[in-house]
């Protein structure tokens, strides 16, 4: 017997008994980011690789350890997206949709790929929803962004997170800050890990997000961006605290926060939750002011972020949030002889035409069997159709709740059932 073949490492199927959850946090999100005056954007699975290596960064764990590259068959070097922000950038540009508004306020629920190491919510191929502001610079986007997510969140009922928020400045007060900061980390370099050892020439703000408790605990006492910052991010990191406050949106200034990506600029952000230990951010994003002229577009200011919807669902989950019923069945066809296999063909396609769901069992199994499946799949009703009914026009009708039965004329079932269901004549679909 052939050997199974299973999914590849870090990746896992979503059957239906769980992909109803999925579902329903995606409709919360496109209802909440569209009241927002967010559009829906789509863009394609894989890019150049050049787009991440000028966009994410070049240096950043995502580009030297984590992107699927490959050649293909032209010798072009395509990668799978690994993250959502330079692809939306690179559509903007190319599609001209800052021709179309000032300010181009997009989101996206789609696929993301890195090689990482597989863990509790951290899968190899993992589904991101995220949201984009292209074309502002005021701080009220910001708070704009922070705020639509919070909302999602309680939409969703999740409860019980952190929202925290830093300022890493711009590339006119940064660089002083990154050899400040260097210079403290020369000091300790003996005490450092042997990751912050190397980012510290390669990615030296990085060393501020480090793990390692000792680590952690050294770069507690450094020098804070937060104190380095030009007139412009100042004003601007306290015009969105003061907003955030008079919204009455909680956060917590973390001067450690600085996130893995490259073209970060002022306002940082992070929604954690309490739920999922080690990896507990459900959330990340902030400014990114100099990406699109980076891209090859004029200087255009942008802000956006990023969750995982695999490590949302697993907060949910934890926290006991209610998602609704899964989707089921309101009537189960069974057949008992050859003679009415096309009668329940033809109800069914009825039933489903007034938009009612309906099963059907064709296996040839017996009415017992049948029973026990329309059962499992939750169904309201049975409609039993044999060689005895199709002989007199009829149909046996059982209602799975309490077990009573009825005969009803073929011709009323489609009626009859919809009156049962209390539902208005729905009309076909």
């Amino acid at each position: 017997m052939p050997e199974q073949i299973r999914a590849v490492r870090g990746t896992r199927d979503i059957t239906p008994s769980e992909i109803y959850k999925w579902q329903y946090v995606e409709s919360i999100a496109r209802s909440v980011f569209e009241i927002f005056g967010f559009g829906e954007i789509r863009t394609p699975v894989f890019e150049h690789t050049e787009l991440f290596v000028k966009g994410t960064g070049e240096v950043t764990d995502i580009v030297q350890k984590e992107m699927y590259t490959f050649d293909d068959k032209g010798g072009r070097s395509l990668t799978l997206r690994p993250e959502g922000t330079p692809p939306i950038v690179r559509s903007y540009l190319e599609n001209n949709l800052f021709m179309e508004l000032p300010v181009s306020k997009l989101y996206y629920i789609a696929p993301m790929f890195r090689y990482e190491r597989p863990q509790a919510g951290r899968y190899r191929q993992h589904y991101q929803l995220g949201a984009e502001i292209i074309g502002t610079a005021s701080p009220t986007a910001d708070v704009e962004l922070i705020s639509m997510y919070l909302h999602f969140l309680s939409k969703l009922n999740v409860k019980n997170t952190i929202t925290h928020l830093n300022s890493v400045g711009c590339k006119k007060c940064r660089p002083a800050y990154v050899e400040t900061l260097k210079a403290f980390a020369r000091d300790n370099i003996d005490s450092l890990c042997e990751t912050c050892k190397d980012r510290l020439e390669r990615n030296p703000l990085r060393m501020l997000d480090c793990k390692e408790e000792e680590c952690q605990a050294i770069f507690a006492e450094s020098p804070k961006m937060l104190d380095h910052l030009c007139e412009e991010c100042g004003e601007h990191f306290n015009s969105v605290t003061k907003l955030l406050n008079r919204l009455e949106l909680s956060h917590q200034i973390n001067p450690l926060l600085v996130r893995g990506l490259d073209y970060y600029t002022k306002t940082v952000f992070e929604i954690k939750s309490a739920e999922l230990g080690a990896q507990d951010t459900i959330v990340g994003g902030g400014r990114y002011d100099d990406l699109v002229e980076q891209l090859g577009g004029k200087p255009t200011p942008a802000l956006g972020f990023g969750s995982g919807l695999d490590r949302l669902i697993l907060t949910m989950e934890a926290q006991g949030a209610r998602f609704p019923d899964p989707p089921g069945i309101e009537v189960y066809m069974a057949s008992v002889g050859a003679k009415g296999i096309p009668q329940i063909l033809e109800i069914s396609y009825l039933l489903r035409k007034k938009g009612i769901s309906t099963e059907i069992g064709l296996e040839g199994r017996s009415l017992r069997s049948q029973m026990r499946t329309a059962n499992k799949l939750g169904a309201k009703y049975v409609i039993i159709v044999g060689d005895e009914e199709v002989e007199k026009g009829v149909v046996t009708l059982r209602d799975m709740r309490d077990g009573q039965q009825e005969t009803i004329d073929i011709q009323m079932i489609g009626s009859n059932i919809e009156d049962k269901l209390e539902l208005p004549r729905r009309g076909s679909v």
